[in-house]
């Protein structure tokens, strides 16, 4: 039987070309031609500054430093997010608060993060998990009253929204993802929003090693030297060339992958009383299609499901193991909340195949044994 992967990048047909142009050019190293046509998309899109990185992880660190976080302070995020999250926080010194995630959309609960300021409190990190808007208008009206910057973990959420606005650009900062298992891909890569006017400058020395090279490039010094602290966070041109090529056709990406979400939604929501809980889409955001997820009755429900599929050849996954329940989360975090609703979605979530490679068939196959193994 035909083996369905759970993610594989989807290629356009232009990733080769570009890559081979650049090949040729020489020109390999970062900020080059296609580093510069990549911001150029990316500043247009979100109206903001955005900086290649080599990874969201690495946009992260950038955002932390640009955050000027020092030993003791605390940065409020969930628990049900990925380790990068909270990884930015502790190398800075600083302390990740986690507080529970809401049951419909599994993104940060905003009526717990007040409660889970205290002085030493600078910011918070919210995640929009699966490309689903966080509740944006309460949190930001917190961090406005407390004096607290809003960093937005927008990995999984490249082209969408919430109540017609970009995700991405309601924080001071904003990372993406271009890890070969979303929806826009470069293999590994990311990007930094810079929504931030008065941060633009240092994101930029930051990002080139804590120096002022890109002032340098743009002729506005004779000269670079060492401004601020900071690492290479930038990517090599071979991956922008293929980015760049996943970008120009990002609309028609984002369509295709939401067709095929749809797909599954309308095969689960037509078998009623199947014993799983769906994917719950608010009406004020518009997601990317990037996560089908299932949710079981408990979590030995979920894994003889899980099992079952993979001896079919199917790729279901679970999700992210909590952060505060890991050893590392343990050790240099602490909990702001009860963490009962975050704790069960780790027991019994399910993420489904989804590519732009599968077929209807695919899709009706997975579907049809998940509800089967449901029943």
């Amino acid at each position: 039987m035909n083996r369905v992967s759970f993610a594989l990048p989807h290629l356009i047909g232009k990733e080769a070309l570009y890559l081979n142009e650049c090949l040729l050019s020489g020109q390999w190293g970062g900020d080059a031609s296609f580093t510069k046509r990549c911001h150029a998309h990316l500043d247009s899109m979100y109206d903001a500054s955005t900086l290649l990185c080599h990874s969201c992880t690495a946009a992260l660190e950038m955002a932390a430093m640009l955050l000027r976080l020092q030993p003791g302070d605390e940065v409020i995020m969930p628990s049900f997010t990925f380790v990068s999250t909270a990884n930015a926080v502790v190398l800075r010194g600083a302390v990740p608060v986690f507080v529970d995630i809401r049951s419909d959309t599994l993104n940060i609960d905003e009526t717990l993060i007040e409660a889970a300021i205290t002085p030493r409190t600078k910011a918070i990190f919210v995640v929009h998990y699966a490309g689903v808007g966080c509740e944006m208008e309460p949190i930001l009206a917190i961090a406005s009253r407390h004096g607290l910057a809003v960093v937005e973990d927008a990995a999984q959420a490249y082209r969408a929204s919430w109540k017609g606005r970009a995700l991405g650009t309601f924080g001071q900062l904003a990372t993406l993802s271009f890890h070969q298992t979303k929806n826009i891909v470069s293999g590994e890569g990311g990007a930094l929003i810079v929504n931030d006017l008065a941060l633009v400058e240092r994101a930029q020395i930051i990002r080139e090693k804590g120096t002022n090279r890109s002032q340098f490039i743009r002729g506005e010094v004779a000269k670079y030297d060492w401004q601020d602290m900071g690492s290479s966070f930038l990517p090599s041109d071979l991956v922008a060339a293929v980015l760049l090529a996943q970008l120009e056709y990002a609309e028609e990406l984002t369509r295709h992958r939401l067709s095929l979400w749809h797909a599954y939604d309308a095969i689960f929501r037509a078998a009623s009383h199947n014993g799983l809980r769906l994917p719950e889409i608010p009406a004020d955001a518009t997601h990317n299609g990037h996560i089908y997820h299932v949710r079981f009755t408990n979590l030995e429900r979920r894994e003889e499901a899980r099992l079952k599929l993979v001896a079919e050849g199917i790729g279901g996954v679970t999700h992210y193991v909590p952060l505060h329940s890991s050893p590392a989360g343990e050790r240099y975090g602490r909990t702001g909340s009860s963490m009962a609703i975050t704790d069960e979605t780790a027991d019994t979530l399910l993420r489904l195949p989804l590519h732009g490679g599968l077929t209807e068939a695919d899709i009706a196959r997975v579907a049809s044994r998940v509800l089967e193994f449901a029943r």
